[in-house]
C-alpha cells in the first residue's frame, strides 16, 4: 500500500544526545567506522592518510588515527587525541605531522566543520594531477557543483601549520577540495557526511577519468546542476548517504567499537 503525502515519514536525521560522553563515543564509533571503511575501499596507501572529529567537549581538540596504524584494524581504543598544539592528550601513539598541520588549521578556520578527511586515493591523486575541478557529469558528481575548489602549490609533505592555513583558506566554506599532484580533503559537520563525500568524491573522479578516456561527456546543464545539488550535496543528505556504509561495516566488523 502506498503511502499518503501525510504518511510519509519524516526524513531521518542525525541523533541528538543527552551527555558529553554518549556524544563523545557516537563521534569515535563513527570515525573508526569511517577508517575500516576507507581501508575496505583501497583508499589506505601506507602511513598517509587521516580522518579527524573535533571533540564535543573541548573544541580546539580532534579524535584522530595514530600515526603509522593501519586503517583495517583501527578500533574506538585505538583513537588519540590531539590538541590544536600537536600534543597527545589522549593515548600513547604518535599523531601524523601532516594530519596536525592540516585538520588543526581546517578546524580553526571552520568553526561549522566537526569532521574532516584526507586520504591518497588512486582515482582521486590520479585526477588531482590535471590540476581541474569535477565537471557535473553525473548526478552525484553535482554534489560538488560549485562547491569544491583547487590548493595547487604543491611544496611537499605537508609539515608546516603555516601552508595548512593556506590549505584551510583555499577551502573556504566548500565542502570538499582537490589538493594539487596529492589527493583529496573533505569536510562535514559529522564524521559520516565527511567520509561519505570522500567515498562520493573519489567515485566521481573516477567516473569522469573513464568518461572522458572513453570520449567527450556531456555537461548537465548549469541550471540543473544546481537543482540536483540542493537535493543531492546537502549535509543531512551526505550524514543519510553514509548510514547503509555504517551499519554493514559495523555488521561485518564488529571489533571496531572496542
Amino acid at each position: 500500500m502506498q503511502l499518503t503525502t501525510r504518511e510519509k515519514p519524516n526524513a531521518p536525521q542525525p541523533p541528538t544526545f543527552n551527555s558529553i560522553t554518549e556524544a563523545r563515543l557516537h563521534r569515535q564509533q563513527r570515525l573508526a567506522a569511517a577508517f575500516r571503511l576507507f581501508s575496505r575501499f583501497g583508499f589506505d596507501e601506507g602511513v598517509a592518510g587521516h580522518i579527524t572529529v573535533r571533540d564535543p567537549e573541548n573544541l580546539n581538540h580532534f579524535w584522530v588515527n595514530p600515526f603509522g596504524m593501519h586503517f583495517g584494524l583501527i578500533k574506538v581504543s585505538d583513537l588519540i587525541l590531539v590538541n590544536h598544539e600537536g600534543e597527545v592528550i589522549f593515548g600513547d601513539r604518535p599523531v601524523n605531522r601532516a594530519a596536525f598541520a592540516i585538520h588543526s588549521q581546517i578546524h580553526a578556520a571552520r568553526p561549522d566543520v566537526v569532521a574532516a578527511a584526507h586520504a591518497h586515493s588512486l582515482y582521486g591523486k590520479s585526477w588531482s594531477s590535471l590540476g581541474r575541478l569535477l565537471d557535473p557529469l553525473t548526478q552525484d558528481a553535482c554534489s560538488f557543483y560549485q562547491d569544491h575548489s583547487i590548493f595547487e602549490e604543491y611544496t611537499g609533505v605537508v609539515l608546516d601549520p603555516q601552508e595548512g592555513q593556506r590549505i584551510a583558506q583555499t577551502l573556504g566554506q566548500n565542502k570538499a577540495m582537490i589538493l594539487q599532484n596529492h589527493g583529496l580533503l573533505t569536510v562535514g559537520q559529522t564524521v559520516d557526511e565527511a567520509a561519505w563525500w570522500f567515498v562520493a568524491m573519489e567515485r566521481s573522479c573516477q567516473a569522469q577519468l573513464l568518461a572522458e578516456a572513453a570520449g567527450k561527456p556531456k555537461l548537465i546543464n548549469p541550471e540543473f546542476a544546481s537543482v540536483a545539488h540542493s537535493q543531492v550535496g546537502s549535509s543531512q543528505m551526505g550524514w543519510f548517504s553514509f548510514q547503509p556504509l555504517f551499519d554493514m561495516i559495523i555488521h561485518q566488523e564488529p571489533d571496531l567499537l572496542d
